[in-house]
């Protein structure tokens, strides 16, 4: 296969994921749904394969990893809201779910199929059942 056609195949995975765990969210009523974990997965997985194919000797790729690890980290944070009036902290489970999808985009991005396509079915049961159970 082509490598142009396998990084096209990595995004349209990584799009397909984050749209599947953001169905689940705005199905759950949450203000952050399919556009938003579409743009995570992808644009992971984007940043992964530009820095493994894009620098090949130049940089470590895994400096890219911990850069969009980091940056998910700091757009989370933005969705964590504390009601002090109710004593509730609501956002947490947004935060986290973007979190797991941008290392779902980076599995993609790094040719890391079958371990992404777990791990999204993985993040929508967990979204799914914990809803169930609380």
């Amino acid at each position: 296969m082509p490598l142009w056609l396998e990084m096209i195949l990595r995004l349209l995975l990584a799009s397909a994921s984050g749209a599947a765990i953001g169905y689940q969210r705005k199905r759950a009523g949450k203000p952050v749904g399919m556009r938003t974990y579409i743009l995570v997965t992808l644009g992971a997985a984007l940043f992964t394969i530009v820095s493994v194919f894009g620098f090949t000797g130049a940089v470590d790729p895994s400096r890219v990893a911990a850069g969009v690890v980091v940056g998910i980290g700091f757009i989370g944070a933005g969705v964590i809201f504390r009601r002090p009036q109710a004593g509730e902290v609501t956002g947490l489970t947004t935060a986290a779910s973007m979190w797991a999808a941008a290392a779902v985009g980076l599995a993609v991005g790094s040719g890391l199929y079958l371990i992404s396509i777990v791990a999204t079915l993985l993040i929508v049961i967990s979204l799914v059942f914990s809803k169930i159970l609380d």
